[in-house]
């Protein structure tokens, strides 16, 4: 049966609250009324191809949950599929909303159609990074209308968002020549827009045919994350002319996305010291008009190759509480090589604390719930309703159990000298013995 509107924004902009909406309202424990009016005003958006089937629909943006993505896909020196379902398989068991197909090798298509068959997380992709090998051309013998193919093919498949890198335009590039930059671009996509620019000497295709661009994400009902193609990739360029002139390009780019129906993340950086976070995420809403907000980090350090789970998550941790909707996750290898199992394990878990931690902090209703049964677990010293509520209750199984205590309820940490197990035996009236 046709439906009565093309995308979310379009229906709730009628007034027609959608079977999506109604499931991402449940989710949220909000009213179904409410949630459509934030779709319409473009300050939440529900990534739902209409092609995406196996989708369980999320919402992204002010008042909800924060959400997380994670990246994976092949690359030319390692190329392994059944490595990346593994990681995708790893992903969903430990709560990724979203999942990023970012291969650039060879013919993708085929594993990202599985990957949206089976993935009830939403599937977003990067049509840059696919172009050359989709349409076996040489970056600077690709056309403006290349890319649009690009695009339509992964609309086709399936796929819920898509980053484009459409505020990278000529006015741009000047800015960011003029900047002089530490680390100049380290955006992947922007990176080759620039090159094809500079190459073929002609606008971005994505700006110059930003339109029809639209008018193919309208049709399946994509939604467009405009990437921050001049994000600062080290903390020297954080907050520089080039990454804010972008920015402002990205909120005129947003208005014009919703005025043809078509929903919107906005991204943003990249390497920011920690006392510039939450003026961006302020800057961000304003610039743009309070779209939602997709971050990646912001890495809060230059300087930890194989712990930037750990930079990443204490600055998306900020970066959530004072505005951002949606973390992409950063792994220990990031900077170093393609994640493995353990990588993507470790990334998605940090970010999840992120995404957590942020949620308590901006009051959402019943973000602390669990922590509450955590905290009434250690209470009582009940060791299963720890490992329950645990983010990774596997590992905090693991870790209790490699060195059992002697003392039964405690751990080998402090034994009979536990804090918990003293409180409570003299709240029951018990005699503290540590000798016997």
């Amino acid at each position: 049966m046709k439906r009565e509107y093309c995308t979310q924004m379009d229906a709730a902009k009628r007034d027609i609250i959608t079977p999506e909406m109604r499931i991402v309202a449940k989710k949220e424990n909000i009213d179904a009324e409410t949630l459509k009016n934030s779709v319409k005003n473009g300050f939440v958006a529900i990534p739902a191809n209409v092609r995406h089937a196996a989708l369980s629909p999320e919402g992204i943006g002010a008042g909800l949950k924060t959400k997380i993505n994670v990246n994976l896909g092949i690359s030319g020196d390692a190329n392994n599929y059944e490595t990346e379902t593994l990681k995708v398989e790893t992903a969903l068991k430990y709560g990724a909303e979203a999942i990023m197909d970012l291969s650039n090798y060879g013919k993708t298509n085929t594993f990202r159609k599985k990957l949206i068959a089976r993935s009830p997380a939403m599937i977003g992709t990067v049509p840059m990074y696919d172009a050359v090998g989709y349409l076996e051309k040489d970056l600077s013998d690709i056309t403006a209308r290349d890319f649009l193919r690009v695009v339509r093919a992964h609309a086709e498949e399936g796929v819920d968002f898509m980053t484009i890198h459409a505020g990278v335009n000529r006015r741009a590039v000047e800015a960011f020549l003029r900047a002089g930059r530490k680390m100049n671009i380290v955006s992947r996509g922007g990176s080759l827009l620039f090159a094809w620019m500079q190459m073929t000497g002609k606008e971005n295709p994505f700006f110059e045919f930003y339109d029809d661009a639209l008018e193919i994400l309208r049709e399946f009902d994509v939604t467009v994350s405009l990437g921050d193609a001049l994000r600062p990739g080290c903390l020297a360029d954080s907050s520089d002319a080039a990454q804010i002139g972008e920015l402002i390009e990205l909120g005129n780019l947003t208005k014009r996305a919703w005025d043809c129906g078509v929903q919107v993340l906005v991204e943003g950086p990249g390497h920011m010291p920690l006392n510039e976070i939450a003026a961006n995420m302020i800057l961000q809403k304003k610039l743009c008009h309070n779209a939602p907000f997709y971050v990646l980090g912001p890495l809060v350090t230059d300087v930890a190759p194989g712990y930037d789970h750990i930079t990443s998550a204490i600055g998306g941790a900020i970066a959530a509480t004072y505005g951002a909707d949606f973390l992409c996750y950063v792994t220990p290898a990031e900077h170093l090589r393609l994640p493995d199992l353990n990588d993507v394990k470790e990334g998605v878990i940090a970010a999840k604390i992120a995404a957590h931690a942020a949620d308590i902090a901006k009051g959402l209703p019943n973000a602390r719930d669990i922590d509450d049964k955590m905290a009434d677990a250690r209470r009582k010293l009940d060791w299963e309703a720890m490992f329950a509520a645990a983010i990774d209750g596997e590992k905090a199984r693991a870790y209790y159990e490699s060195l059992p205590p002697a003392e039964k309820h405690t751990c080998s940490m402090c034994g009979k000298m536990c804090a918990i197990r003293t409180t409570n035996k003299i709240l029951g009236n018990e005699r503290v013995c540590l000798l016997d």
